[in-house]
């Protein structure tokens, strides 16, 4: 088995191999995105190495991202409502505008009716236009009513510049909160715990399983595919539920295409991994960040350090993402409190020999 320096040796001469067919126009347009070098040090240089389809590079685009608000009402928690407020400014900033704006879910923390037109409002000054998500903490108080009647379908999928684009409700758990006789907002609060002592972990469901086979039936296997789910589509932490029960299926759904990225919210942190054929992506807070889990980080994440108890937007933020032509994407984390960190596809696709983000070098709070 050929280890991951004769890979890199192969994917580096194929790159060059490329290069000597482009005429000159070409060759300047793939040089600006795509560079490789090599030190035989005992690792490879942190250069960027990322094969392009020159001849679909009009195709790539970014978009943006917000996440996880957990909008009390702003008479309870104002702090909440000024950091989306502070994301929504960010992203109508972005200069040239994104193509569109992802919510990653958890607009409201108890999934009142009034923490969800709060946030349906906020949303509504953003210029380009919102793609939305469901996350638990919208959804348990009254099994998502509130939320469809604000924003639509909680599963659904489109496409946009050549890739197909899928938003899954992904925190489906076994009902748990009958035979107790919970009240709802019981449910909601059991719910909303980081660790739930009578939970039950989140899966896609045997339904969306179902749609989203029937949904990529007529996508070519070519065509890049970007996931959208809240939970990670994998299995890290289950005492946090930071973890999809039914992930191997899912990603065995997805496993026949050629370029496949899932992003998600749920954990409030960077978190990056790669299993098969798949590219994951965590996505920030902009209410307040979590501390890793004990166990079950996948390797690829390059951590960040504690908040700064003393700020309360340390180790939050928003972000945007680069859809190259190939499909595959470069992450970038845009956080208020730190310099800003770019987690790129180079870096997933050589497992981890290439492009590799800098640890964070201030205090660990």
């Amino acid at each position: 088995m050929k280890d991951r320096y004769e890979q890199y040796i192969e994917k580096r001469d194929e790159y060059f191999q490329r290069i000597q067919r482009l005429n000159r126009r070409d060759f300047m347009r793939a040089s600006g995105v795509a560079a490789a070098g090599a030190a035989i040090s005992g690792a490879l240089s942190p250069h960027s190495f990322q094969p392009v389809d020159v001849e679909a590079a009009g195709q790539s685009f970014r978009f943006a991202y917000i996440s996880d608000s957990h909008l009390y009402e702003k008479s309870l928690n104002e702090r909440f409502v000024r950091s989306i407020l502070k994301a929504v400014d960010d992203v109508n900033a972005l200069d040239p505008q994104p193509d569109f704006v992802f919510y990653g879910g958890d607009l409201a923390q108890l999934g009142q009716a009034k923490e969800l037109e709060e946030g349906a409002q906020i949303l509504k000054a953003v210029k380009a236009p919102m793609r939305m998500m469901v996350g638990e903490h919208d959804w348990y108080l009254d099994m998502g009513d509130a939320w469809r009647k604000h924003f639509g379908k909680d599963t659904y999928s489109f496409d946009h510049k050549g890739v197909h684009f899928v938003v899954l409700n992904s925190v489906i758990v076994e009902d748990y909160w009958t035979g107790p006789k919970m009240t709802n907002m019981e449910r909601m609060l059991a719910m909303a715990q980081l660790d739930n002592p009578n939970g039950r972990p989140f899966t896609v469901g045997d339904a969306q399983r179902d749609w989203l086979k029937n949904d990529l039936a007529s996508v070519a296997v070519d065509t890049p595919v970007i996931v959208f789910s809240h939970s990670p589509l994998y299995k890290m932490y289950k005492k946090w539920n930071f973890w999809t029960d039914d992930a191997e299926q899912v990603q065995a759904l997805l496993a026949k295409f050629k370029a496949v990225t899932v992003i998600h919210g749920h954990t409030h942190q960077m978190l990056t991994n790669k299993i098969g054929n798949i590219h994951f992506h965590g996505m920030l807070s902009t209410a307040w960040p979590w501390p890793y889990a004990p166990q079950g980080l996948p390797k690829l994440t390059v951590r960040m350090n504690r908040a700064d108890p003393f700020d309360e937007f340390d180790g939050c933020g928003d972000g945007t993402i680069d859809v190259a032509a190939t499909g595959r994407v470069d992450k970038n984390f845009n956080f208020w409190s730190r310099n800003p960190l770019k987690v790129s596809a180079a870096y997933l696709d050589s497992d981890g020999l290439l492009s590799k983000p800098p640890r964070e070098s201030d205090v660990n709070y």
